[in-house]
């Protein structure tokens, strides 16, 4: 069967030439939510399964490992940038298309917010299912195209496909699995009470920290910012 693509580039892994960056995402979005993101619901539901062995894959700093230890699950979190180091242990930097892990290793694998920093996200797709064992359950989340629309006069490149991206992941990832629920949202998400804010928020978009700041005041504050995504539940094929 010939792949799915997006058509679109995958987006920067930048996080270790600019760990600014990736601080000030966690900050604003720890700081100016309005509702917990998807990691609460993916850690209740792989307990509700019964994982028992659970690969964050692409964990950053381990937020879904850490609620995962809340309920008693074992987790290893592999990612590429070097703040895997501050990740529950055990914790591996390495390469989501190599893992290096044996066949079957795994209950479930988690890819949140991550396949869209790879060109072909459908090798690692295969890497997931192949250290899951037969059966086992896989989760993806990623964001829409016109993710953040209150920004898209300020955001580089807003609106283009990336190569997985809320339009076209469920078929991406049904190349490899059995696509078995897609939740979607689109809904305010985040509120932002003054320019401070809109540019720490910014920053963590990817704008440098001089920029991110002659943005903020081109939009008018108080705002808040719709989120658009999926979270994509599969299982291996047996």
């Amino acid at each position: 069967m010939a792949e799915i693509g997006l058509g679109g580039p995958a987006l920067p892994t930048d996080y270790d030439l600019d760990p600014g960056r990736f601080a000030a995402n966690v900050r604003a979005n720890a700081e100016y939510s309005l509702s917990t993101d998807v990691h609460p619901m993916v850690a209740e539901r792989f307990g509700s399964i019964g994982a028992a062995r659970v690969l964050d894959l692409g964990g950053g700093t381990g937020r879904l490992s850490g609620l995962l230890i809340e309920r008693g699950i074992w987790s290893t979190v592999l990612d590429n940038a070097q703040h895997v180091r501050q990740a529950p242990v055990p914790q591996v930097l390495g390469d989501a298309n190599e893992m290096p892990f044996a066949d079957g290793s795994f209950d479930a694998v988690a890819a949140l917010y991550m396949l869209y920093h790879l060109d072909q996200p459908v090798r690692a797709l295969r890497e997931a299912r192949r250290v899951l064992r037969p059966g086992g359950t896989f989760v993806a989340s990623t964001s829409g195209r016109t993710n953040d629309p209150e920004l898209a006069a300020v955001l580089p490149d807003w609106g283009r496909p990336t190569s997985f991206d809320a339009e076209g992941a469920a078929q991406i990832v049904g190349q490899v699995f059995h696509v078995t629920q897609v939740v979607s949202w689109d809904q305010p998400f985040v509120s932002l009470p003054d320019r401070e804010a809109v540019a720490l928020y910014l920053r963590g978009r990817g704008l440098g920290e001089r920029e991110a700041r002659q943005r903020s005041a081109e939009l008018t504050v108080p705002m808040t910012v719709t989120k658009r995504g999926s979270l994509i539940w599969a299982r291996a094929r047996t």
